[in-house]
């Protein structure tokens, strides 16, 4: 009775928080004050029961339908290819890699640092570290036409802006967002090889979802026939677990619990003979499961490893229903946010991408490009969206939605007596007390709060920075929104 009487309280003042001064050229949006109650965690509106998959599933009418089928997701996927310039159809590249191209892949990426960066000591790089950097990408050395190289990524690997392992911050003490690092390849991934650093350790490679630089030992070379065709094996195990992992073999230390993330496809051994060992292991309860692997030499090679039959895996992709979107988003609560996918986790579009991805929806990697693809049905927010009408969309959000403001994304897991709620990967999150004093909560996780209340800044909310909805189910139902 407690729980329904603090939850009522804190959910029939969030429309206080959401009422906004009308901004003008004098005068800027001011958030309103609250005097619903804090809970103790000071995460307003969220009490311990609403942090299970559960809860949110029985609220819904259907929660086992099928939002969009495989046949229907499989041209969602290939249209993402067709019309999103952020994707890359390895596929269909060109026999030719021309300099110009090379250069320009590179150049979009790895810039020279216009601020001051901070090494994990506190110390600025100065002019000789930021010369060094430029250096190592050997702009110089790149080919005037070369056909394009194939490899696949054998254990999950950084993609850095530069190559080079050296984290940088933009704050001295703050060493959570390091500005090299701009996502991760998990194993399996097809990659083309466009160019190598000046000393030959690392390899910019053109991935499905992003360009960038990777260490080469990370990434075995195959011909595009070996690498373009390993994920379209069949049988196969989908990782449907927020982790999963291959059993420890000290007999084959390079394929010994290799780190398996959300959505990672595997194909199966299926003829693998019943009784024959696996790395000194007798496979009978587990998968067996066949592995890129990099040879001494770089080129790439396939060897079977085991996958636990009680491991969260499936035989295909999850149905899209919202009773598996809620599951699979609430596997990752409370995992420590990781930008750029660092720490073995993710950031917020890489925690809504490896949700979806368990599915078999295939998403851009970045939250701009997320926002704006054309490959999804969306509702895009500007100037002429007043504050009643995107309140209006936030109130008609639907399981799985996914809510951008600058910078981040959202999953919509529903609502509560008519107030939205959101699933997130986030920093921390902000809204105000009954006096107008502002509450700031460093979260660093997979979240759980209310949208209407966020601040953005000291003068907004998130709502009024509302930049896009984009949502993954068919266009019928999203026609009213």
């Amino acid at each position: 009775m407690r729980y329904r009487t603090l939850l009522n309280n804190t959910l029939r003042t969030t429309a206080l928080i959401a009422a906004l001064a009308v901004c003008s050229a004098a005068r800027c949006i001011t958030a309103a004050t609250t005097a619903q109650p804090i809970p103790a965690h000071e995460v307003l509106g969220v009490e311990e029961a609403q942090l299970s998959a559960d809860f949110w599933i029985a609220k819904q009418q259907e929660p086992d339908r099928v939002l969009l089928d495989a046949a229907t997701i499989a041209a969602r996927n290939a249209k993402l290819l067709r019309v999103d310039a952020s994707m890359h159809d390895l596929s269909a590249l060109p026999a030719v890699f021309s300099r110009e191209q090379v250069r320009a892949w590179i150049s979009a990426l790895s810039t020279r640092p216009e601020r001051t960066l901070y090494d994990s000591a506190g110390a600025a790089l100065d002019a000789r570290a930021v010369a060094a950097l430029i250096n190592a990408l050997a702009l110089d050395a790149i080919a005037d036409n070369q056909p394009p190289r194939f490899g696949l990524v054998v254990q999950r690997a950084d993609l850095r802006t530069f190559p080079t392992t050296q984290r940088v911050f933009t704050e001295r003490g703050d060493t959570d967002i390091d500005r090299f690092q701009e996502t991760a390849l998990y194993p399996g991934t097809p990659l083309a090889i466009a160019h190598a650093s000046r000393d030959g350790q690392w390899w910019f490679v053109v991935s499905p979802r992003y360009a960038a630089w990777i260490e080469k030992k990370f990434v075995a070379e195959g011909s595009a026939e070996q690498v373009l065709g390993y994920r379209a094996r069949a049988p196969y195990r989908v990782i449907t677990g927020a982790i999963d992992n291959t059993v420890m073999t000290p007999e084959a230390p390079a394929l010994s619990e290799l780190h398996l993330d959300m959505g990672v496809r595997l194909p199966v051994l299926a003829d693998w003979p019943a009784a024959k060992p696996v790395n000194g292991q007798h496979p009978y309860t587990a998968y067996v499961i066949e592995l890129p692997l990099r040879e001494d030499s770089g080129k790439l090679a396939f060897a079977p490893a085991l996958l636990q039959k009680n491991a969260d895996t499936h035989a295909d992709f999850l149905p899209l229903t919202q009773a598996n979107i809620l599951r699979q988003a609430f596997k990752f609560l409370g995992e420590r946010y990781g930008w750029g996918n660092s720490y073995d986790a993710r950031d917020c579009s890489g925690f809504v991408s490896d949700v979806y991805r368990s599915m078999g929806v295939d998403m851009p990697r970045n939250t701009r490009d997320q926002a704006m693809s054309p490959a999804f049905e969306h509702r895009l927010f500007g100037k002429g969206d007043d504050h009643a009408a995107r309140v209006k969309a936030a109130h008609a959000l639907q399981v799985g939605d996914l809510v951008y403001i600058p910078g981040h994304v959202m999953m919509a897991v529903g609502a509560v007596d008519g107030e939205p709620y959101v699933i997130h990967d986030t920093t921390g999150l902000s809204y105000r007390r009954e006096d107008g004093s502002k509450v700031r909560v460093h979260l660093n996780q997979v979240s759980v709060s209310p949208l209407l209340p966020l601040l953005f800044g000291d003068t907004q909310t998130y709502v009024d920075r509302m930049t896009s909805i984009v949502y993954i189910r068919s266009a019928a139902e999203t026609a009213g929104n």
